[in-house]
């Protein structure tokens, strides 16, 4: 391990403490990683202690629009990668840029305090099997991902059968026998109802609102790498891509679920097919919102009910940095506000990696946000211009990088941006510092 002072403090080793690890060595940043995994791979090692993974879990986009760059998935990768294949590539690539020595695994940060203003570094305490330690940083870099802390809701009533979280499900047989509804219609909540169909005596699926649903497939090859090099005008995407999906899903309506509220992308679309087929076979039931428990009955709000053994809420997850006061992240609603969702307003040694979503995103995507941040780090030590700008730029009153979309008014959307605007402006950065170090 390096001396601490100068050196930055990375807390996690899945996918984005990864790349930043990869990018802080290549811009000769020191900087020792925090774990509290014994390996690499964050929630896609289902054996990590906070892995919200099940075992039917696969990516939702193809290995070509996800995967890094200079990293790509070997050939004998599915297209849609298991999370066990993650994993693997997780770890591979941790070998293969030797990030491994920067770490401390079975470490848990426990505290994050600040030396004094910015640029003054921070006091880091952490605990391990010896005990808790505390170490003076230069700067830290928040990269424990954004799907581990469940977002439970509250209900009316009391159910007496089994009420778990979707972060509680592995392993389908799970539900062997049982009277199950599924709560919630996103990713995770639509493949953990298939799932369940196979195994429960019978299963529903609770929907507040309804969702576009997109296929896995389109002519036979990944829908993710169908578009075009030309970007369209939102309102144009809108409706080609409304009309490929009349084409291969049809309407979602005919099988009972709720027609959406908002317009296409504004909220991240579903993307599984399987869901529509079981629906359309009568082997999944689709309820409305929930009313209110009592004992084993559910109520919902249209009136009917329905007796139940399990209920599983596929509600999503909170952002959760509960190591640090969340005034010091410039929390606003239900998210950090940081320039482009990585960089604090007012401090140069402060930054959280990994807070963005947008479709299409990927790794590599996530990949840029984190170079971004290495070279805005080494560009303020050696004094460079372009760093100056972009401490100046980030000082100033600015918008999330949405592109004008009108995302929706729910916690799991506070830190979407448009794919396109983000890394566009990015890239931009990169390119700019990039230059001022030539």
């Amino acid at each position: 391990m390096t001396e601490t002072r100068n050196a930055f403090a990375l807390i996690g080793a899945g996918p984005m403490g990864l790349a930043a690890a990869k990018v802080l060595k290549e811009q000769g940043i020191p900087f020792e990683g925090f774990e509290l995994h014994s390996d690499v791979g964050g929630l896609w090692d289902i054996d990590a202690p906070r892995s919200t993974m099940y075992e039917s879990a696969h990516l939702i986009s193809s290995k070509k629009m996800t995967e890094f760059a200079d990293f790509p998935m070997r050939d004998d990768v599915a297209e849609y990668p298991s999370h066990r294949e993650m994993r693997q590539y997780f770890r591979d690539f941790a070998d293969h840029f030797g990030l491994r020595d920067h770490y401390r695994f079975g470490t848990e940060v426990t505290r994050l305090d600040p030396l004094g203003g910015s640029g003054d570094g921070w006091r880091v305490t952490w605990r391990d099997d010896d005990g808790e330690h505390s170490g003076e940083y230069a700067g830290v870099l928040i990269a424990n991902g954004t799907l581990s802390e469940p977002n439970m809701p509250s209900f009316e009533g009391t159910f007496d059968g089994e009420l778990i979280h979707a972060c509680q499900y592995r392993d389908p047989r799970q539900f062997d026998g049982k009277r199950v509804l599924v709560v919630g219609a996103g990713n995770s909540g639509c493949d953990i109802a298939v799932d369940a169909i196979h195994h429960a005596e019978c299963c529903d699926l609770s929907m507040r609102r309804g969702y576009y649903f997109v296929p896995k497939y389109v002519f036979g090859k990944p829908a993710d790498t169908m578009g075009g090099a030309i970007r369209l005008p939102m309102w144009l995407k809108r409706r080609v891509d409304s009309l490929i999906l009349g084409w291969f899903v049809g309407d979602p309506q005919k099988y009972g679920f709720p027609k959406p509220d908002y317009q296409l992308y504004e909220s991240h679309p579903v993307v599984n097919s399987l869901v529509l087929y079981h629906a359309g076979h009568g082997d999944i039931r689709i309820r409305p919102d929930i009313a209110r428990f009592d004992g084993k009955t559910v109520h919902f709000k249209d009136g009917s009910s329905a007796e139940y053994d399990l209920v599983l809420t596929a509600t999503g997850y909170k952002l959760h940095y509960p190591f640090i006061d969340p005034a010091l992240l410039n929390w606003q609603g239900d998210a950090p506000h940081l320039y482009l969702n990585a960089m604090h307003p007012q401090r140069d040694d402060l930054f959280v990696l990994g807070m963005v979503e947008a479709t299409g995103l990927g790794w590599q995507g996530r990949h840029e946000q984190a170079e971004m941040v290495a070279r805005y780090i080494k560009g303020l030590q050696q004094g460079d211009p372009a760093a100056e700008t972009l401490k100046a730029e980030k000082a100033k009153e600015f918008e999330r990088a949405t592109g004008g979309m009108n995302y929706l008014k729910l916690a799991r959307m506070a830190y979407y941006v448009d794919k396109a605007t983000y890394r566009k402006a990015v890239t931009g950065w990169i390119r700019r510092l990039k230059g001022a170090a030539a």
